[in-house]
């Protein structure tokens, strides 16, 4: 449950508004239930005991946001590896007999379209059938740049097979930056001292309006939607853009991609 739910930023917004907002009531209707307030001398201690867990809070939020924007930084640079490397193994294919060099560059541009569409999927069904024809695809590049260096071998000629290794490598590489996401226990850890401050909060406030104890859930669910719409590479609003491999699709389709012929 908890991992689809990290897949739609704006109802881990919604919900732990709400969870926090029931919270900070729960601590205040507690409070008032008791019919009395907090001594002289008991306040400045419950002061300090709900700024210091408001303080843990902060630097978790913080914490769990460098995580979240490290990973985004890792997907953007695999995006420019990837590119990177299909593009340099299209002009190694010059270094193969004629035929075998054709067959291979048609496959990259046939493997560029299925990676930006890798990117781009939101749907799971489709997500699933994109990885099948990308596999498949691999296998098709590895048997076309292998078999001519297979039946004839010269050192020129490996650079195409180890060019095709960084190919198939960087979608690895990708695949694994994807799924690195923040734990589910992390969040569940962030949520609990949420609610532990926003039960603080409530008991020792002196609101008598319910709608004034949103504020704080408000902030701290904003920056919770934050974290979760960087940590989402497909559910989110900040998502990664292939820009490079757009970039080199167009210069597949517009034969403007240097060879040396």
């Amino acid at each position: 449950m908890m991992p689809d739910l990290l897949n739609y930023p704006i109802l881990v917004f919604i919900i732990s508004v709400l969870l926090l907002w029931a919270a900070a009531l729960a601590g205040s209707r507690f409070r008032l239930s008791r019919k009395s307030q907090l001594a002289e001398d008991m306040r400045e201690d419950f002061g300090v005991l709900l700024g210091a867990s408001l303080t843990l809070l902060g630097l978790i939020i913080g914490f769990s946001f460098s995580m979240a924007t490290s990973r985004y930084d890792q997907r953007k640079n695999y995006e420019e590896e990837e590119a990177n490397a299909i593009g340099t193994e299209y002009l190694r294919a010059d270094l193969l007999p004629a035929a075998a060099a054709s067959q291979l560059r048609a496959l990259l541009r046939q493997y560029t379209e299925l990676r930006l569409q890798f990117y781009t999927a939101r749907n799971a069904t489709q997500l699933r059938q994109i990885n099948e024809q990308t596999a498949q695809v691999q296998n098709r590049l590895w048997e076309a740049a292998s078999a001519p260096v297979i039946a004839q071998p010269t050192p020129v000629q490996a650079l195409v097979v180890s060019g095709m290794n960084d190919v198939i490598n960087s979608q690895g590489y990708t695949q694994a930056a994807w799924w690195n996401r923040i734990p589910a226990a992390a969040w569940g850890l962030m949520g609990a001292i949420a609610v532990c401050c926003n039960l603080l909060f409530g008991f020792g406030s002196h609101f008598t309006n319910s709608r004034l104890f949103i504020v704080l859930p408000i902030v701290v669910g904003v920056s919770f939607f934050l974290i979760a719409d960087i940590d989402s590479p497909r559910g989110g609003v900040i998502r990664v853009r292939p820009q490079n491999l757009q970039s080199l699709r167009a210069a597949f389709n517009s034969d403007s991609y240097p060879t040396h012929r």
